[in-house]
């Protein structure tokens, strides 16, 4: 059996390429929750959007998200798209977090992570990265969570099976990073994912790892040196 590849020497390249621009949050837990329903198959900038709005048009409490009507609740998140859809299951989500909880996710989060990770789950359109993602940012456990980009990185990087599951990734990813690192490796994995390992025309010409990567072809790994790419890339986004 072919031995997987450590994922160390790759993440650190990644990582070292983007600045630290963003410092951590622990808002309230359910607008948290709120915030990342709203995050799902969307970019940071819609999802940031459509929760201001959110906030402005209705503000983010269980109380009041329950008294909105689902009219109101898609006009506001329109921007992250999938409006209707989000709506059913913000409006889901409230009724169980009230029901369950009094509207306080706070002795949900303050929960050994496994359990407050099963606990979480059980909510409306909260699955394993969702779920992550909260307990991560908004409750401090020692998860990376694993989003479409970072599984088709580690799958390209052949540090997993193809056929790899969410919490094989997760668990390799997290072997290869420091656990104080978790927050910077989420968020910089998903922007190398947007920028360079592209789902659709990878930009594997200006790749730091191509000479860690099966994914390309010979010819584009032999393009340039990860020296020169990685240096072509950190120029690119001090431009931006």
């Amino acid at each position: 059996m072919k031995a997987r590849k450590k994922p160390n020497e790759a993440l650190d390249r990644i990582l070292s390429i983007y600045p630290r621009r963003w410092t951590p949050n622990r808002e309230d837990p359910f607008k948290a929750l709120i915030r990342t329903i709203l995050s799902q198959n969307t970019n940071w900038r819609n999802e940031d959007k459509a929760y201001r709005r959110l906030e402005e048009a209705i503000s983010v409490t269980p109380n009041t998200i329950s008294a909105a009507s689902f009219t109101d609740i898609a006009d506001a998140i329109h921007p992250a798209g999938m409006y209707n859809q989000r709506s059913t299951i913000i409006k889901e989500v409230t009724k169980k977090v009230l029901a369950l909880y009094d509207g306080d996710l706070t002795q949900v989060l303050s929960k050994p992570y496994p359990e407050a990770r099963e606990e979480l789950m059980k909510l409306p359109g909260v699955g394993k990265k969702t779920a992550d993602v909260v307990l991560l940012f908004n409750a401090g456990k020692l998860v990376l969570p694993v989003d479409r980009h970072i599984a088709r990185i580690s799958k390209r990087l052949g540090l997993v099976p193809s056929n790899a599951d969410y919490d094989t990734i997760r668990l390799t990813i997290e072997g290869g990073t420091a656990p104080e690192n978790y927050m910077d490796a989420h968020i910089k994995l998903i922007q190398f994912g947007r920028d360079v390992c592209r789902a659709i025309k990878p930009r594997c010409g200006i790749c730091p790892i191509s000479d860690l990567c099966s994914f390309p072809t010979e010819a584009v790994r032999n393009k340039k040196s990860p020296n020169e790419t990685e240096s072509s890339l950190k120029r690119r986004k001090r431009a931006e």
